[in-house]
């Protein structure tokens, strides 16, 4: 990850300042409030503001006058009992909000989830700085065979080679014509006096998807943990998850009951069809199942059979 020593200086400032509040406010939040937590090569996470915490869930659903009006593992048995039950408002009441550095692409995949206030920075306003994403060699996967959205095996020696340095060369070359369309570099000098340059919002269209943007992100605890439970899943793109990862260290500090529940009742949990529930009862009664008379898909059959643990069928 790289920050400018300005950046840092930013940082530092903010997390120099301290306000007294009868907000309720969660000291492992506190913690790391406004720090850069890495994320791939150049990314990052930062929290910025939150409202609210497990209690502010609690109260919500009891429309209660304050904290603490019951006991510590009644209110965690009401938070479980609230996910389980996939209620959505007592967790509405929380709030936070992110300043998130992330490659363009990635940027696309995320902005698809509408359940949140977003403003990224802008090219048409700002010359984007020179930073790319370029993989780790371990990310470096050919297609899969199975899964037109998934990776294959890891690709290795020459090719693997040959792949970074084409990412490598393509992104060096598109921001060096980019630069000179704008004929502006990164401290906004000019490189040539006797052009006019190409205007931030048409250059910017040179830049490939693996360039850096950033934006403020901010979201309800309920649609955050919605986002969770499908970029936190094993299934999504590497370059997402790990940050879905890393805001999940961000909840375990910030509602760390609610984070218990959700890693029970959803992430680590599983949604059974009505024919694959009728399936595991035949199978409990000692009725030998097979994919054949199970009544389910091929694709739901082998769902069921890995949620299992099972190698038969």
């Amino acid at each position: 990850m790289a920050l400018t020593p300005q950046q840092q200086a930013e940082i530092d400032a903010q997390r120099g300042v301290s306000a007294a509040t009868r907000r309720p406010t969660v000291p492992a939040l506190e913690e790391i409030l406004y720090q850069a937590l890495p994320v791939l090569d150049r990314g990052f996470v930062r929290v910025i503001d939150y409202m609210g915490d497990d209690n502010a869930v609690v109260q919500a659903a009891r429309v209660s006058y304050g904290r603490g009006t019951k006991k510590v593992s009644e209110d965690r048995g009401l938070i479980h009992y609230l996910l389980r039950h996939r209620h959505s408002t007592p967790f509405e009441m929380c709030e936070i909000k992110f300043h998130v550095k992330l490659p363009i692409f990635v940027a696309r995949q995320w902005i698809r989830h509408r359940t949140a206030n977003v403003n990224e920075y802008s090219a048409r306003y700002s010359v984007l700085d020179n930073e790319f994403y370029i993989p780790a060699p371990a990310q470096l996967a050919a297609q899969s065979l199975a899964n037109r959205q998934g990776r294959g095996d890891v690709l290795e020696g020459a090719e693997a080679q040959r792949v970074l340095t084409l990412l490598r060369e393509d992104a060096a070359q598109a921001y060096a014509h980019y630069e000179e369309m704008l004929n502006e570099r990164e401290d906004g000098s000019r490189p040539d006096e006797s052009r006019q340059g190409l205007a931030r919002e048409l250059a910017r269209m040179n830049l490939s998807l693996n360039f850096y943007t950033q934006w403020y992100w901010k979201t309800d605890l309920h649609n955050l943990l919605h986002f969770l439970s499908l970029r936190a899943d094993p299934h999504a793109q590497y370059e997402i998850r790990v940050y879905a990862e890393r805001m999940l260290d961000v909840v375990a500090k910030w509602v760390p009951i609610t984070h218990e529940a959700f890693l029970q009742h959803r992430l680590h949990a599983v949604t059974l069809s009505a024919a694959a529930m009728a399936a595991v009862k035949r199978m409990l009664a000692g009725e030998a199942v097979t994919a054949e008379n199970s009544g389910l898909g091929k694709r739901e059959w082998a769902e069921l059979q890995a949620v299992l643990a099972r190698k038969d069928g």
